[in-house]
């Protein structure tokens, strides 16, 4: 079973390469935004939490995600592997990763870490904002946003680097070559 976790600040292409890669190597996809984001549309007390944290910028709990995470995780069955997209974004959350999955004998095989200028990032934040109406995607939360990702998801890398998983991926040029790079990084562990 192939464990992968795709990392980046915000607007680096997790998403988007996530799906390439769900093609390519039939992995079951993990979104906690998406989760996130489902549960704001919804309603939900979760949901209302999430958007007040979420607009101002800020962290949804770790408590709070690593149950969702470990909710989602029991439904999956006969799946090839799991691609974790904006999960962990703390070291805590790293940690307990690593601890659920050991539990079941599996662990995150590799990381990938989309590396991104701020400037090409807020560039794409922007752009995102006008095309899909994200609240979220506003000059002012996106730079709160990459300040929280250097201050508080950025050490998670320290974490997978200890682990001997990590892989940074240069995140800029066009799409097909972006996955051209993530591709040789998973094809040379599976």
């Amino acid at each position: 079973m192939l464990n992968v976790v795709i990392f980046g600040p915000p607007g680096s292409g997790k998403g988007t390469q996530s799906q390439k890669i769900i093609e390519k190597y039939g992995l079951t996809h993990i979104s906690t935004g998406e989760i996130l984001r489902k549960e704001i549309n919804e309603g939900s007390e979760l949901g209302k939490l999430a958007k007040s944290l979420i607009d101002n910028g800020q962290l949804i709990p770790d408590e709070t995600i690593t149950e969702i995470l470990k909710k989602k995780l029991n439904t999956l069955r006969n799946s090839k592997g799991v691609i974790f997209d904006g999960f962990p974004r703390t070291y805590k959350q790293a940690v307990a990763l690593k601890k659920i999955l050991n539990k079941e004998g599996r662990d995150v095989n590799i990381m990938l870490n989309l590396e991104v200028d701020n400037n090409e990032l807020i560039d794409r934040l922007l752009k995102r904002g006008q095309i899909s109406g994200r609240s979220d995607d506003n000059l002012e939360t996106i730079k709160k946003r990459i300040k929280v990702y250097e201050a508080r998801t950025a050490p998670v890398i320290d974490f997978y680097k200890s682990e001997g998983t990590y892989r940074p991926i240069k995140g800029t040029g066009n799409i097909e070559d972006i996955f051209g790079r993530i591709a040789d990084a998973l094809d040379a562990i599976v």
